[in-house]
Order: structure tokens, then C-alpha cells, then sequence
């Protein structure tokens, strides 16, 4: 009983210094200089870097879509459906749940490894001495880059997927492209879309403040130091991103359903 509580007190601990960790990211970008020229950066690495992984996944995502789904809606003669089955599933949660990992297991860890490597050479230490603000500087134009750059690789990633249903569809199977187009844009609502962007922005905001955190904090790990640390503190980065991401969009279906 004693392990239980003391473990159930380290992680109330850590969630209080994750908590005030994101906060002092988010309020150090205020006032803070030459700030657009790290957000682009930022961009650059979270969004043009991960796009070719963004379009080979949702390909490949519309295009078992498309083929699993054309054979189960065929059973019921509801075939004429297929556009509506593959541009809801995208829509609604596969586009924003896959693209978050993918950018997690690309941007999110080199994110973490980056950080962990400066706090590991004692750059980040070097920058504190300095009296610079390294939230400012390293955290804060990654978060302000993740709220831009996750709703438009979900959007990406839902455009490329419905072109993977539509091949598997009707290039590959019998179903007309006007049919599936015309299920496709009678299915899609408003409502729709601003569900799948509340999802990026909040899951941009989660993993990309995870990641962060457990780069920048690489050297109260314990059990590992140095490398090891490193590599410690980015397989924790993307396997807790991962698992925040799914009970996230859980949690926001069940708010928003």
C-alpha cells in the first residue's frame, strides 16, 4: 500500500509540473521576440517534414476503407453508401487520430530527442545562465505551431483519404465515381469538420506539450542518464502521446456525439 501511494503521489506530481510546464510555455510566447521566425521553423518541421508521411498513411487508410467497406455494404446492397462510410470514418475520427501519431511518431520525437540532447549538453542550462527564457525560445513557438499545422495535416490526411476510397471504389471495384462523390459531399456537414478540427487542435496541443516536457526534463529520470536518458525520455514522449491521444478522442466523442 505504501508503493501505491507513493507512486500515486509521483504522478500527481508530475501532472502538477506538466501542468505549470504548458502554462509558462504558452504564456512566455506574450512579448516574446522574434517569435515568428521560430514558428516557422516550427511549421516547417511539424508540417512540410511530415507530409509525405501524412499522404502514404491516408492513402493507405482510404484505401482499406474503401475496400473493406465496399465488400460489407455489398452484403446489404447498400454499396451506393461507400462515399458516406469512408468520409465520416475519415472525417469525424480516423483523419485526426491517425495524423496525430503519425506527426507524434516524426515531429514529436525529434522534438523530444532535441530537447533532451540540449539538456543533456547542458545547452538549455547554458541559456538559462544567460538569463533567456527557454520556454520562450524552444517551447513556446512548437505549441503555437501545432495549433496551425494539426487541423491542416487532418485535413490533408481526410482529402488523400477520400481519394483512396474513391480508387478503391470505383477504380479498382465497380461503384461509379459520381456515386461515391455525391454520397461524399451529401454525408460531410459543418458540424462534422469543426469536430475533426477541435480534435487536431487539442491533440496538437497534448502531444507536442508532451513531447516536450519529457525532452526537457531528460535529466530527472533516475534510472538513466545521459543517452540513455534521451532515449528514455523519447520511447515515454510518444508512447504516453499515443495513449493521450486515443483517451482524448474518446473523451471529446463523448462530449460531442
Amino acid at each position: 500500500m505504501r508503493a501505491l501511494g507513493q507512486h500515486t503521489l509521483a504522478i500527481v506530481r508530475e501532472l502538477g509540473d506538466f501542468g505549470v510546464f504548458s502554462s509558462r510555455s504558452f504564456s512566455a510566447a506574450v512579448g516574446s521576440r522574434k517569435l515568428g521566425r521560430r514558428v516557422v521553423r516550427a511549421i516547417y518541421e511539424q508540417g512540410v517534414r511530415c507530409v509525405p508521411v501524412i499522404v502514404i498513411v491516408g492513402l493507405f487508410t482510404g484505401l482499406v476503407l474503401g475496400l473493406q467497406g465496399y465488400y460489407v455494404l455489398n452484403k446489404f446492397g447498400s454499396s451506393g453508401l461507400l462515399g458516406t462510410l469512408v468520409s465520416l470514418t475519415l472525417v469525424r475520427e480516423l483523419a485526426p487520430v491517425l495524423a496525430a501519431l503519425m506527426l507524434v511518431g516524426q515531429a514529436g520525437s525529434a522534438l523530444a530527442a532535441e530537447l533532451g540532447i540540449q539538456r543533456n549538453s547542458e545547452q538549455i542550462d547554458a541559456l538559462e545562465t544567460m538569463g533567456a527564457d527557454v520556454h520562450a525560445y524552444l517551447i513556446s513557438p512548437r505549441l503555437i505551431a501545432a495549433v496551425l499545422v494539426f487541423p491542416i495535416q487532418s485535413a490533408f490526411f481526410c482529402i488523400i483519404g477520400l481519394f483512396g476510397g474513391y480508387l478503391s471504389g470505383s477504380v479498382v471495384l465497380a461503384l461509379q465515381p459520381g456515386v461515391y462523390w455525391s454520397a461524399v459531399f451529401r454525408a460531410v456537414h459543418p458540424v462534422d469538420v469543426r469536430e475533426c478540427m477541435i480534435k487536431a487542435v487539442i491533440f496538437g496541443i497534448l502531444t507536442i506539450a508532451i513531447c516536450a516536457y519529457n525532452g526537457f526534463n531528460a535529466h530527472r529520470r533516475k534510472s538513466s542518464s545521459g543517452a540513455r536518458a534521451v532515449s528514455a525520455s523519447t520511447t515515454r514522449a510518444v508512447v504516453i502521446s499515443s495513449i493521450v491521444v486515443l483517451a482524448a478522442d474518446y473523451v471529446i466523442t463523448s462530449f460531442l456525439v
